[in-house]
C-alpha cells in the first residue's frame, strides 16, 4: 500500500507540474502614458540634444574649407555624442512614438557615415547634401519627443 501511495503522489506531482507549466502567463500591459518621472528624464535630456544639433553647422564650414579632419572629428566626436543621446532617449518613448524615433535616430547615423564616406573622397556636394539628410533627421526625432504640459506621447 506505501508503494501504491508514492506512485500515486509521483504520477499527482507531474500531472501538477505539467498543468502549471501549460498555463499562459499574464503579461505586463504596456503603459499607454507617459509617468512624470518618464517625462522629466525625457525633459532633461531634450537640451543636451538641442545644444548638440545646434553645432551641427559646424559640418558645413568645414566641408567648405575642405577640412576633412575636421569634418571626421566632428562626426566621431559631437556628433556620435548626439546619436548615442537619441538612441538612449528613443527607448524612453511610449512604443507608438518610439519606432519612429528609432528610425529617425538610425537615419541620422546613416547620414554621418555617408558624411565620412564623402569626406573620406573629398567629395564637397555629397557631403553638403547629406549633411541636410542628418540635420532633417535631427528634426524628426524632435517630433517624437513628448511635450512636458502633457501625459501622453
Amino acid at each position: 500500500m506505501a508503494l501504491y501511495r508514492s506512485i500515486l503522489s509521483f504520477i499527482l506531482v507531474i500531472v501538477a507540474t505539467f498543468l502549471v507549466s501549460c498555463g499562459s502567463p499574464t503579461t505586463a500591459s504596456v503603459p499607454q502614458t507617459y509617468t512624470a518621472d518618464q517625462l522629466e528624464q525625457i525633459q532633461d535630456a531634450i537640451p543636451d540634444i538641442l545644444k548638440l544639433r545646434d553645432r551641427l553647422p559646424e559640418i558645413p564650414r568645414a566641408i567648405q574649407r575642405r577640412n576633412w579632419i575636421d569634418v571626421s572629428d566632428f562626426i566621431h566626436g559631437p556628433m556620435a555624442e548626439l546619436r548615442l543621446k537619441m538612441n538612449y532617449l528613443s527607448r524612453n518613448f511610449l512604443p507608438k512614438d518610439r519606432e519612429g524615433a528609432q528610425k529617425a535616430t538610425r537615419a541620422f547615423f546613416d547620414d554621418l557615415v555617408k558624411i565620412y564616406q564623402a569626406a573620406e573622397q573629398g567629395d564637397v556636394k555629397k557631403a553638403t547634401q547629406n549633411y541636410q539628410e542628418a540635420l532633417s533627421d535631427i528634426d524628426a526625432f524632435l517630433q517624437f519627443v513628448p511635450q512636458a504640459s502633457s501625459s501622453e506621447g
